[in-house]
């Protein structure tokens, strides 16, 4: 009867390990797909060239900390992934009426970004069900902080056209060092 029992508990682990490790293998794929959706879509909003805007250059200054993507455990991949989307899709709430960009783009941008949050809030369920998960608060401290500085820049440049087409570099930089740490959600 105890037998019996531990091979049932046994056969449950295995497959239950076997899904996650399945869904982390879609959730790269899924990510990669949105991710380069994403980057097109930035592509395509036709705002001021960038070279007439070099007056108006910035380095926000990614955080060091987190520029090493090989670092991070899944977990931590999936919670850094997940703020820096969180930030973008906020960045992108605002007031970009001065761009001149196509508004279908705006809100296809929107749709790949929400796609991408909603997936990332269940596997982020997952995570935080495991008793052994800890995460470190200074990670999403720094990522707050450099994403408040490009609103802050926005603010300050009156959301001008030259500053949103630096911001919108800046994020196409985001999504190249997103698809470095989407990476580490394989198995």
């Amino acid at each position: 009867m105890i037998n019996r029992c531990i091979l049932q508990i046994a056969l449950l682990l295995c497959f239950s390990t076997t899904a996650l490790s399945i869904s982390y293998n879609l959730l790269r794929f899924q990510q990669r797909s949105c991710n380069l959706a994403c980057q097109e879509l930035l592509w395509k909003l036709n705002g001021t060239p960038p070279q007439n805007c070099l007056k108006d250059k910035k380095d926000f200054k990614f955080p060091e900390e987190i520029n090493q993507p090989q670092q991070f455990q899944k977990e931590d991949a999936i919670l850094v992934i997940h703020e820096m989307l969180q930030q973008i899709f906020d960045i992108f709430r605002k007031n970009f009426s001065s761009t001149g960009w196509n508004e279908t783009i705006i809100e296809n941008f929107y749709i790949q970004l929400s796609q991408q949050h909603d997936r990332l809030e269940t596997a982020l369920k997952e995570i935080m069900e495991e008793e052994n998960f800890t995460w470190r608060d200074t990670t999403t401290l720094l990522l707050k902080k450099y994403y408040s500085q490009i609103t802050r820049y926005l603010k300050a440049k009156l959301y001008s056209s030259c500053a949103w087409t630096v911001v919108q570099m800046e994020i196409l930089r985001n999504f190249f060092f997103l698809n470095r740490l989407i990476n580490c959600l394989q198995n």
